[in-house]
Order: structure tokens, then sequence, then C-alpha cells
């Protein structure tokens, strides 16, 4: 069994990162989570408040969904590294031409750096399985290729890296078990060259993994505590692998490798490509038929959210900064935020203790926070690895991505149990 100790919540791992109220770029370059900021909202704080708001609370990653300039502008000379959105709109043209793709980089990448800490652009957002996906799906990869070959022409693809974003929506099947796992096979025409893209490039493949969607889907059949990344929920035991799942989260993202192991199988491309969760999160409100979204629960998916992997570092970003009152869909869509708009906690975020009216806090630790380097045991007492595990095909793809899941880049990282 892995050993099954307290452990300290997401946002008290982040404040042993930092001091309260020093300088953004001072805060944020050893921070180790990092946060989608969405602003489909009219009642937003200015983006020039959020660096600091973001400094209170350790958070040194962003990921953007677009490049907008007043917002790249607010991230000067603050340390934050960014991962910019090229928008789904963008895509046709930028496919096409590759002039288009040079034009879009010089205006959204270099003008802006190195001031601002670009390290990485996502190309659209689940361009596979969206409403546009047959209009978009053959535009993707192009579009990826265009604008690296765009970067390398003004000497950047070495400092920003170029990805898309991908929903769970991409696997054929739900990652029950995760070694069963593939793509669904009227997108491996495209995701064949993707993962090659990737592989020749060294990007990471993005996957936004909710395990929130998973239970309000079969509230019967998926355990709250194992969707929740509880630590004392029932670990889930692949019948093919014989790894054992602490949380749906673990077994979503491992599903993810063996899909993409499959598909690399059948070509010597695509092998040793790095998996990051490029959005996850729970929901602190909802309608009524929206099981679980409470704030409860939101702290309680947060606050188990951080724990080592053996091995292998996963790199996440935790969706979302604030709560977004235009976002369309059910109520649980507008309650993602750990923020609400005025800077407060949307829910309780232990050991930090708000400032209001500054979109700044100062921070404590509790008595059961933890000391040194922060990490957990990943052994237990019968000498047992822990649950999460690189698992798909053969040792050499386990050796390679592995490999590559632990070089150092451009997103930051969750280390799961």
């Amino acid at each position: 069994m892995a050993l099954h100790r307290s452990k300290p919540p997401l946002l008290i791992i982040l404040l042993l990162l930092v001091v309260a109220l020093v300088v953004p770029s001072a805060a944020t370059s050893a921070a180790l989570v990092g946060v989608n900021y969405g602003r489909v909202g009219d009642n937003l704080p200015p983006s020039e408040t959020v660096p600091r708001l973001l400094a209170s609370i350790g958070v040194g990653r962003v990921r953007l969904y677009d490049a907008d300039p007043a917002v790249l502008r607010a991230f000067a000379n603050t340390g934050v590294e960014l991962v910019v959105g090229m928008p789904d709109r963008c895509l046709p043209p930028v496919a096409a031409d590759s002039a288009e793709a040079l034009a879009w980089a010089r205006a959204h990448v270099q003008a802006f750096v190195p001031a601002v800490k670009i390290v990485a652009v996502t190309v659209g957002n689940e361009v596979l399985t969206g409403a546009n996906a047959s209009a978009l799906a053959h535009c993707l990869v192009p579009a990826m290729e265009n604008l690296h070959g765009a970067l390398a022409s003004l000497g950047l693809d070495r400092d920003v890296a170029v990805t898309s974003a991908h929903s769970l929506a991409v696997l054929a099947t739900p990652s029950y078990p995760p070694s069963g796992a593939v793509f669904r096979p009227d997108l491996l025409p495209y995701v064949r060259p993707l993962l090659a893209f990737h592989a020749r490039t060294g990007s990471p493949f993005f996957v936004n993994a909710y395990p929130y969607f998973a239970y309000v889907s079969d509230p019967s059949g998926v355990a709250l505590e194992y969707a929740l990344l509880d630590q004392g929920s029932a670990a889930f035991t692949d019948p093919a692998t014989g790894l054992r799942y602490a949380n749906l989260l673990h077994a979503q993202v491992d599903a993810v490798y063996h899909a993409i192991a499959a598909a690399a199988s059948h070509s010597s491309k695509g092998g040793g490509v790095e998996l990051r969760v490029s959005e996850t999160g729970w929901p602190s409100a909802g309608d009524a038929n929206e099981t679980g979204a409470t704030p409860e629960n939101a702290a309680r998916a947060e606050g188990d959210a951080a724990r080592p992997v053996p091995g292998t570092p996963l790199r996440a970003y935790v969706f979302a900064l604030f709560n977004e009152n235009q976002k369309a869909g059910p109520s649980s869509e507008r309650n993602y935020g750990l923020f609400k708009p005025d800077g407060t906690p949307a829910y309780q975020l232990v050991g930090v203790s708000m400032h209001q009216g500054s979109n700044s806090t100062s921070t404590s630790t509790s008595a059961d926070g933890i000391g040194g380097d922060g990490e957990a045991s990943t052994t237990g007492s019968d000498g047992e690895s822990g649950f999460f595990s690189i698992s798909a095909a053969s040792p050499d793809w386990q050796c390679l991505a592995a490999t590559s899941a632990a070089i150092a880049g451009a997103s930051v990282f969750l280390k799961l149990l």
C-alpha cells in the first residue's frame, strides 16, 4: 500500500513558496502551481491588478486563452510565465499561409518578449472535439507547423513551445480502465501527425481533464471521494496492468498516456511525448441538478491536488482564477474560480488571509504545514510505489515518457501521488 498520511492542502504548499506582499517577480520565481486566467466576465478586476493577486498566493505560471496586448503588458517584468492562446478563428488563415503565422507571431509574441515571459502558445482550444471541429480539425497541425516555423525564423522557437489543448473527448472510451484507452478512430488522421509534431519539436500534449464531469454524469457509478482526489478513497486497480489509481484524475491522465502510446506504436513517430494538464478544477456552485458543485467539495478537490508522483512530475493548470459571470451553460460554468471578481476567495482557501481592497493576501501556515521540500513519501510501508505511473506500452516507451516528463519546461507542475 502507498503511504496514506495527512498532507497539506494545495494553498499551503503554494504559500510555503512565497512571502506576503513581495514584488511579483520575487514571489513567482519558485512557484509550482499554474492557473488559468479566463476573462469571460464584465465585472473582473483590471488586468494590471492580477499579477499582485497571483504573487500573494505564490502562483508563477498562468495560461491565457488569447494574447490580448493589454493583458500581456500587465505581466511585463513580473517574472510570471505565460502560456498564451491563439483563438480558434485564427487557425484557417495561419494554416493556409505562413505569412499569416509570421504576422501573428510578431504581433503577439515578439512584440512583448523578453519583458513578458511567454513560454508557449496554445493553437486553439479543444479544436478536435469542439463545435467547429469539422471545419477546423484539418487546420490544427498545419497551423501549429506554420507558427513553429514563424517562431523559428524569429529565433524564438527554443523559448516558446507550440501546442494545443484537448478535451478527454478525444478518447474513444472513458478512462476506465486506463490501459484500454485509445483515441477515437475518426481523429487518428489528425492525432498521429499531431503527436509527430510534438515528438519532433519537444512540445507537450495538453489535455483538459475534469473528474467533476465524470462524477456529475454518473454520480451513482463514480464515488465522490474518488473524483475529489480524496486520499481516503478506495483505489481502483486496472485489471490489465495491476496498477492502482488513488483517484480519477490520475486514471484520466494515464488513460491519455495509454492512448498516446497506442497511436504512436503504429509508427516510429510520436513516442516520448510529454503530457500536461491544461485545465482541471471543481466548481464551487451550480444548478440544483449539478450534484457535487459545492464550496466544500471545491476546497477538497483543490486541497488534494498536490501530492507527489514517484518518478514523473505532472504539470497542470488549475481552472480558474476568477468566477466568470458571462460564461454560457449551467451555473457551474460560472463558478470554477478560486476567487470572486472582487479578489476574495470563492471558498475557503486554507492558509490564506485575504486583505480586501488590494487584491493581495498575507499568508500563514497551519500547524500541520509541511517542512523540507514539501514532498510526502511515495513509498508505502510494504515497499510498493505510489499509485500513479506512466504505465502504457513497452518499457522503452515508459522510459521515453518519463524522461520527457521530467525535463523542466515551459509550464508549471503539480506533483501528484
